[in-house]
């Protein structure tokens, strides 16, 4: 299968195990946080006309699902993933669902995708995890037709994505294996810093390259936030080795740090992302 061709990476260990299983057992409720971002994307697919559609990173395949249903019998809807537990999710609900949407599991960075053969590209924060962006948008680029688009969002930085991080700042007493946040590294701020995203895009072929900063209203439930801030990013992880105690610990410093977000049943915050497109 494709997706071995990294194997032996960080990201594809993680995306193949406990992050890939986390994401599949809590798809409706991440689908649900990030609706508003599937929105945009659609918006931009149809305002663009584009029919041939792939969607990086698509992880469970909603925002796939979502093209699909726009395009309908006249058009692809395409997602690709390295994360064989989330392909797997993404085929069975595009069947559910009866949504002409179909899947690749592989790694786009080093896909060979039949040339030219998409005139839309597109990402709902799947594009930040590439060992070597600027060999993955190059690739994406021979992917791509003649005045191709391509749109995606990605995170800002953590400075503004106080929610994001509220779950690690809680814990990090209590978790002394809480690795770091590297700035630039592969990850969810890995495209943080503009200057560099436009850098790596211009490297890859990319041109007419537009990056601006948008902040969207998110929500989830609040009866979710322990739950939620226990199983993701690096509280997830290190929480992997924990005893018992510890994670009793960690829960009610997690949910205490999500305090300030809450508002009656549900928490809300701001997601700080750039919207970036490119031709």
């Amino acid at each position: 299968m494709a997706a071995a061709q990294r194997k032996d990476d960080e990201q594809a260990k993680l995306w193949n195990s406990s992050a890939g299983c986390a994401w599949v057992e809590s798809q409706v409720l991440l689908d649900q946080v990030l609706q508003p971002f599937e929105d945009l994307l659609v918006e931009a697919v149809a305002a663009s006309g584009a029919r041939h559609v792939l969607d990086v990173g698509c992880g469970t395949g909603s925002t796939t699902r979502a093209i699909a249903r726009l395009l309908g019998a006249n058009g692809q809807s395409v997602g690709i993933d390295i994360s064989e537990q989330m392909i797997e999710a993404a085929r069975m609900l595009a069947e559910q669902e009866r949504a002409p949407a179909t899947f690749i599991c592989a790694d786009a960075q080093t896909h060979a995708f039949a040339p030219a053969s998409f005139d839309m590209i597109m990402a709902r924060f799947g594009t930040m995890f590439f060992t070597d962006p600027v060999q993955a948008f190059t690739n994406l680029r021979q992917a791509a037709a003649a005045e191709a688009r391509m749109c995606f969002v990605a995170w800002r930085g953590p400075e503004d994505n106080p929610f994001m991080t509220a779950a690690e700042r809680a814990a990090a007493s209590l978790l002394p294996n809480l690795p770091p946040r590297v700035p630039d590294a592969p990850g969810q701020f890995g495209f943080a810093d503009a200057k560099r995203v436009r850098a790596i895009l211009e490297q890859g072929g990319w041109t007419h390259i537009d990056i601006q900063p948008i902040d969207v209203p998110c929500a989830l439930p609040e009866k979710e936030l322990v739950s939620y801030g226990t199983r993701f990013g690096l509280v997830g992880i290190a929480l992997r080795e924990a005893d018992p105690q510890t994670r009793a610990q960690v829960a009610g410093a997690v949910r205490a740090g999500f305090e300030p977000f809450v508002h009656g049943d549900e928490a809300r915050f701001t997601a700080g992302c750039w919207m970036v497109r490119a031709r």
